[in-house]
């Protein structure tokens, strides 16, 4: 059967869904602990007790077990109603055998808290809180309705009402602390899984796309060979079909000739467009798939971004004493990404403007990234960088439930993932509000200069052969 899936801002995710195998197996271990508890209790230790109204109980968990199996292949996975059914059975199945053996007095009470352990890690958060409201309702009916606890018959028991409060408030306790953190972990795990898996996709477009001018050369390398044969014996066929054609002849050989010439004409202009596309020198190529200045690269992601309403500001330069010379950096799919992303985010808050400042010394390159919109929310500005913690579409809104928000909810993870990808390029990234009584957003990004610099000879290379080309 089909996990539960919950759709959000676009991203279709998908809780894991309880295995059957995980979950027989473990229906198994809690058969024969049952089993084995009422046959010592029973034949080891004498005390009378209802024996065969339990075992007929636990023989209902036994049948269940065998249709799980029968039903569904082990290695398949519950769907919500189907696993949620199942756990509210063993929850009913529990509490009436506490009912047969003592309620509350029973010290086996405590494995109340093994079904709504599960359904917290494996379930949505309104399936753990409606079986843990059932697993509450039954332990309160417990602490007041059961048979008596077996024991010695010439020593009865007799336990005082506050020691069985006592054992209620500390089951409901175990219970809602158990349940809530088990199942905020699970969670997280899960958005993490999430958020990582939609980093590595990203990613994976961005480098397709950084891949496709090198599939372009290489293309334009394999196809140069067959054109160039094409243009040869198109040009041979047609001298040839001139020189048996009269000038005033209109015959098909005429049209023929014509025909070939065309094929020439076509062929050359399929070889220069391969000529732009695949340019042997390697200078060239270099520079523009390997390599970028910083200032070109900011041009390249900005200038899609600039509208009539929105001005985009450039500060591009050294550090006061700084080198003078201006990196030239890795054409990086994790920093086209993740500046692509942040810079475009502080264009759709941004009132009027957006400033861009890049600054390098000789051990270290920032990049300042503001804008004069409302701003982060102080509640989760701390928090930005999380999967799930989004400000879209306004920022003073709070953190994303991506389980319980709508479609029209931002996911977050846009950020996210754009300082995931910065970060694995070696750079560190610091969020902040603009100082009172200024309003917006800074994001600044700092790389150690060698991180993402290209190697100074390739550059110097490309610098000269490129002088070269002018000239």
């Amino acid at each position: 059967m089909n996990a539960t899936t919950h759709k959000a801002g676009g991203l279709t995710r998908a809780h894991a869904g309880l295995r059957v195998q995980t979950l027989v197996r473990l229906r198994w271990l809690a058969i024969l602990g049952q089993l084995l508890a009422l046959f010592v209790v029973r034949y080891q230790l004498g005390f009378a007790l209802p024996f065969w109204p339990a075992l007929f109980l636990v023989l209902l968990s036994v049948w269940l077990n065998i249709v799980l199996l029968l039903r569904f292949p082990a290695g398949a996975r519950l769907s919500e109603n189907a696993a949620t059914g199942v756990l509210a059975f063993d929850i009913v199945q529990l509490a009436l055998l506490l009912y047969l053996t003592g309620g509350l007095a029973n010290p086996f009470a405590l494995l109340f808290l093994a079904p709504v352990t599960v359904s917290a890690t494996v379930l949505s958060t309104q399936r753990t809180l409606a079986l843990g409201l059932l697993t509450l309702v039954l332990v309160s009916l417990l602490a007041v309705f059961h048979l008596p606890l077996p024991w010695y018959p010439d020593r009865p028991l007799a336990l005082p009402r506050l020691y069985i409060f006592g054992m209620w408030m500390a089951l409901v306790s175990g219970i809602g602390f158990t349940g809530l953190y088990v199942h905020r972990i699970a969670k997280e795990a899960r958005q993490m899984e999430t958020a990582l898996a939609a980093t590595e996709l990203a990613l994976a477009r961005q480098q397709q796309l950084y891949a496709l001018d090198g599939l372009a050369a290489a293309a334009a390398h394999e196809l140069s060979t067959p054109l160039a044969t094409i243009a040869v014996v198109s040009q041979e066929l047609r001298g040839a079909c001139l020189n048996d054609c009269a000038p005033a002849d209109n015959s098909e050989k005429t049209q023929v000739c014509e025909d070939l010439e065309l094929i020439a004409e076509q062929a050359a202009r399929c070889r220069e467009i391969l000529a732009r596309l695949a340019d042997h020198r390697a200078g060239r190529r270099d520079e523009m798939l390997a390599q970028v200045r910083t200032s070109a690269l900011l041009e390249e992601i900005v200038d899609p971004l600039r509208g009539p309403d929105l001005t985009i500001a450039l500060d591009i330069g050294p550090e006061n004493g700084g080198n003078e010379r201006e990196p030239v950096i890795r054409r990086d799919p994790g920093i086209l990404y993740g500046l692509n992303n942040i810079i475009e985010n502080a264009c759709d808050f941004a009132e009027r403007e957006v400033r861009i400042e890049a600054r390098w010394d000789d051990e270290r390159i920032s990049l300042t990234i503001s804008d004069d919109g409302p701003g982060f929310a102080e509640d989760i500005i701390s928090r930005l960088g999380e999967p799930y913690v989004t400000t879209r579409a306004h920022r003073l809104h709070g953190p994303v439930d991506p389980e319980e928000d709508g479609p029209g909810s931002g996911m977050g993870l846009g950020f996210f993932i754009a300082k995931t990808l910065l970060e694995r390029t070696g750079a560190t990234i610091s969020i902040a509000n603009r100082p009172l009584p200024e309003h917006g957003a800074i994001v600044r990004i700092d790389w150690p200069r060698a991180a993402i610099e290209a190697v100074a000879s390739e550059w110097k290379t490309t610098g000269k052969e490129s002088a070269h080309e002018s000239a």
